[in-house]
């Protein structure tokens, strides 16, 4: 009979022991998440409303600046992108004589891996 109390008492001790590690588990996650997956990692830059709408916040723009300010970024935008157009086939060139020069240090044998 001692026997059994012993072993009651132990298999309550063992779910007590796993219900609060799933609880402590659970709470370090959702606290985790929240600190560093929760910040999220943009590639590449913002987005027109995601600039507007910051310096709308942090600036207070009128509804007249926030239309001026979007004209603005497009207008830019626009302006890189003629620039960036321009410049990509020269520096493709350039991407590839460095491709060429490090093929020319490679053996046979490195080659099909570096391709």
């Amino acid at each position: 009979m001692d026997n059994d109390k012993k072993r009651g008492e132990a298999a309550v001790l063992i779910l007590v022991v796993f219900l609060l590690g799933a609880l402590l588990g659970s709470v370090g996650n959702h606290l985790w998440g929240e600190r560093v997956w929760g910040k999220q990692i943009t590639n590449g830059p913002p987005s027109k409303g995601q600039i507007v709408s910051d310096l709308t916040r942090e600036l207070q723009l009128t509804a007249d600046q926030q239309k001026q300010l979007s004209s603005i970024v497009d207008d830019t935008r626009a302006q890189v992108r003629a620039l960036y157009n321009t410049v990509e086939p020269q520096h493709e060139q350039l991407r590839q004589r460095g491709r060429d020069r490090i093929r020319a240090i490679l053996t046979p044998d490195q080659k099909p891996k570096f391709e």
